[in-house]
């Protein structure tokens, strides 16, 4: 993901929470999403957004450090192949990321967005931005092959918005434990 250069500006950007994908995986829907993704769009890698635009403040980040130093990795099954009208995306299921994710939105309530209120439907876009017709070409070919998956989330990323691409700021590790991951 490109990495812009931070502006005295930059403290007022709102950040956004991902989930970090051990390395084959997120390989896995990066090739995708370069092969699918219209080029001229595709300025960021694959991700598992967690919320799309949490204050700047210092507190998300100390929340963030505590709840991932006592968080495992998580399971989670690539379920699907999703429709987002004008775009593609695979559907993830964790019901633990679903409780972590809820445990989060209770504590931030107050500071979040609508957006961010909302119940999370997790998946992974590798096409966005099409006319629907191709979008559904696409789902069409990758539903004839597909199988679901399982994946593992070892951590929460954190970047800040710069109105299109995002800046890379940390990542918060979960503690380690064994989890299969084969895409």
């Amino acid at each position: 993901m490109q990495t812009p250069t931070p502006t005295e500006s930059s403290a007022t950007k709102p950040l956004i929470a991902t989930l970090s994908i051990t390395a084959s995986a997120q390989s896995y829907f990066n090739a995708l999403r370069k092969q699918y993704f219209p080029a001229e769009r595709n300025y960021l890698d694959a991700h598992l957004t967690l919320f799309h635009a949490l204050p700047n403040e210092p507190w998300i980040r100390e929340d963030l450090q505590k709840i991932c130093n006592n968080q495992k990795r998580l399971a989670a099954t690539v379920h699907g192949v999703m429709s987002l009208g004008g775009g593609t995306a695979f559907k993830i299921i964790s019901p633990e990321l679903t409780i972590l994710h809820q445990n989060l939105q209770n504590n931030w309530l107050e500071h979040m967005t609508n957006q961010d209120r909302q119940k999370r439907n997790f998946h992974i876009t590798i096409q966005n931005k099409v006319e629907p017709a191709e979008a559904k070409k696409l789902q069409a070919a990758l539903l004839q092959e597909f199988k679901s998956f399982d994946i593992t989330i070892d951590g929460i990323q954190l970047w800040r918005y710069h109105n299109g691409p995002w800046q890379y700021l940390t990542k918060y590790d979960f503690e380690k434990r064994e989890a299969s991951d084969t895409p």
